[in-house]
């Protein structure tokens, strides 16, 4: 990932969606120059619903450049909507993808400290804004889901600034491990063993592992 950079960051004010004018901060645009990012995300974005967008550890939504790609050729019906941004993320990034990642890497972009630290789980917003059903379910099982970040340390961000590795706690549980539990909704023992306990993982998930123990 010695090459991986941010190629533009977008934020968007919650909007009505959809035919039945769903609130949703789902749409964004892009920014220019440098932006602030806290540890509730990137100044000037705005979420609808808090419990499944936003917060603490679902501040910044990264997803692949690269992706958009397999997206255009797996739905060309949807091309014109497939550029960056198009899946509601604040950071497009070239030169990483969810196969480059482990669980709770940390990266360090423009002046700020962020931590990979739990996939998106696509809900109805998406088939609303490509008026697609199809779509969340896709999304889920081809793994193209992206990635939301914590952020570990305030600074600012821009286009064009370097996506660097500095810290990967978790090197043997690759990022993709976590986007199959998504899509089979169960896990091992020792898959669950391991994210009860595990560094830089979102809290929802390592109580989601103690959960399934002790069913």
């Amino acid at each position: 990932m010695s090459a991986a950079r941010l190629v533009s960051i977008h934020v968007g004010k919650v909007a009505p969606l959809g035919p039945d004018a769903v609130l949703s901060g789902f749409v964004k645009s892009a920014v220019q120059g440098r932006i602030n990012i806290t540890p509730l995300g990137v100044e000037g974005d705005e979420q609808a619903d808090l419990s499944v967008h936003g917060g603490l550890e679902k501040a910044v939504y990264g997803y692949s450049l690269e992706n958009y790609a397999d997206w255009i050729s797996d739905h060309p019906q949807h091309e014109k909507s497939l550029v960056p941004g198009g899946f509601g993320e604040n950071f497009c990034i070239t030169g990483l993808r969810e196969a480059d990642l482990c669980v709770g890497d940390v990266h360090r972009i423009g002046t700020c400290a962020v931590q990979v630290c739990q996939p998106r789980q696509p809900c109805f917003k998406l088939a609303l804004h490509f008026s697609d059903k199809k779509l969340p379910k896709a999304m889920i099982h081809n793994g193209r889901a992206g990635w939301y970040y914590r952020v570990l340390e305030s600074g600012s961000a821009a286009a064009g600034d370097s996506v660097q590795l500095i810290d990967r706690p978790n090197p043997d549980f690759p990022f993709t491990r976590l986007v199959a539990l998504v899509a089979k909704a169960r896990a091992s023992a020792d898959e669950l063993a391991r994210l009860r306990e595990m560094p830089g993982l979102a809290s929802q998930w390592r109580e989601w592992a103690r959960t399934q123990q002790r069913a």
